[in-house]
């Protein structure tokens, strides 16, 4: 296929008859799943009368994530990508349709829901690096925002589907019906794998060795290297300056921002006054505002942390702002942009991460990454709530975009003066020989 002329078109990555194909098996997908979240946690509480026993299972699915993610992230750079992808897909489908098998038989209890949630969570550790990677191989490196945009907009249609499906699937075939859907919706996926043509330019063959020719013998002679190793993932990206300040940056504002659902409900439902309906409306608000912001982020073609870091800490003086707001209409104002920049900033941040590091390596930094996100997810509403207890709504909203904008501008001051330090001696050596010689 040859190069495209520059294009700053959101939809430019759907030029790829892959990539237009990728798509519609992860829409098909992102439905399923959605049609089977809707319905899991009203699963668990007909088995159980618990809600302590929906929160276990979440979090039995979540620890995965958090324990060997970095292990997923090893075997994607050491198998090959396409049979990794289809393989876990085929699994994930697999489990659902079991789940489907034993809820139609009443066999279902507490004991195996929990262990076919850890099943569900350990296969995801190794799918979402292959997924998310396979999706970049389909593009050129310059159309990967757009493939990382329209994948955002495919998982937001594919979630509006899947909750209006549920309803109509559970209330005619009953809940299993939501699991069968999901697990055909995962073979679907599986079956397209096959199909697809990732580009020759594309990162999968970033990895050059002399004489030889392929990815899948890049990674055969970094195996042989010793290159293929965890240890050797996270020592990259400890070192990778731009990547711990990625991390840092999300970090920040996972813990102390973004957990909208929880700071705007009491800031809405409390100070504002306001009811469910009026929440509705902010969530609306905020939805829509992802999807503007998923569209601009895919016209990006080479983002940086820098971008990442300007968006995100202004996000946190939006966020401030917002907690400040006298009345509803104010706050809807605010919401919009607040959700736009927190989109483009996701769009920007994943493609930096997918990527900055070299090919072989990529899924042991993904890896890396599911852990130390995993942390974020779990300690991000914790630490709100207790915020909240002490400071209220607004006070947690306005404290948390400060503690945001704070962190990021000093860690840029930081690495602006360490900079400067590091081109000094420079400088001076360059100008040395023109004093010796004017002496």
């Amino acid at each position: 296929m040859p190069a495209p002329a520059a294009s700053h078109s959101p939809w430019r990555s759907l030029r790829y008859r892959s990539m237009r194909w990728w798509s519609l098996a992860n829409f098909v997908s992102n439905a399923g799943t959605w049609m089977q979240l809707t319905v899991q946690n009203l699963l668990v509480l007909q088995i159980t009368g618990s809600a302590a026993a929906t929160g276990l299972s979440i979090s039995v699915q979540a620890a995965p994530a958090l324990l060997i993610s970095l292990i997923g992230g090893a075997a994607v750079d050491r198998w090959p990508r396409k049979m990794t992808a289809m393989v876990s897909q085929a699994l994930l489908g697999l489990v659902a349709l079991v789940t489907a098998v034993l809820v139609a038989t009443d066999r279902l209890d507490l004991t195996v829901l929990l262990a076919l949630a850890a099943v569900t969570g350990t296969i995801a550790t190794v799918d979402g690096p292959a997924c998310a990677l396979l999706g970049n191989d389909l593009v050129r490196p310059e159309d990967v925002p757009s493939a990382i945009g329209v994948g955002s907009l495919v998982h937001s249609a594919g979630r509006l589907a899947g909750t209006a499906l549920a309803g109509v699937a559970v209330g005619f075939l009953g809940t299993g019906a939501a699991y069968a859907a999901n697990g055909l919706s995962f073979l679907f996926v599986a079956f397209v794998i096959p199909f697809l043509r990732p580009i020759a330019a594309s990162a999968t063959t970033v990895v050059k060795i002399p004489g030889r020719r392929g990815s899948a013998r890049a990674r055969r002679a970094g195996r042989q290297s010793g290159d293929m190793t965890v240890r050797e993932g996270l020592a990259f990206f400890a070192k990778r300056p731009r990547l711990v300040a990625l991390a840092g940056i999300t970090g920040v504002s996972a813990v102390f921002g973004r957990n909208y659902g929880l700071t705007l409900a009491v800031l809405v439902t409390g100070p504002l006054a306001g009811g469910a309906g009026s929440f509705g409306t902010v969530s609306t608000v905020l939805a829509v505002g992802g999807i503007l912001g998923a569209v601009l982020g895919a016209r990006l073609r080479r983002p940086s942390v820098r971008l990442v870091g300007t968006l995100a800490a202004s996000g946190a003086l939006l966020q401030v702002l917002a907690g400040l707001s006298p009345s509803l209409a104010v706050l809807l104002v605010l919401v919009l942009p607040m959700a736009v920049v927190e989109s483009v900033s996701d769009t920007a941040g994943t493609t930096v991460l997918q990527t900055d590091p070299p090919a072989h390596l990529r899924g042991r930094v993904l890896g890396v990454w599911g852990t130390i996100s995993t942390g974020w997810g779990l300690a991000g509403p914790p630490a709100l709530g207790l915020l909240m207890e002490l400071a209220g709504a607004r006070g947690a909203l306005v404290a948390g975009g400060l503690v945001i904008a704070a962190g990021i501008t000093t860690g840029h001051l930081l690495h602006r003066r360490r900079t400067q330090l590091a081109v000094t001696p420079l400088r001076t050596l360059e100008r040395k020989p023109e004093v010796e010689t004017a002496a």
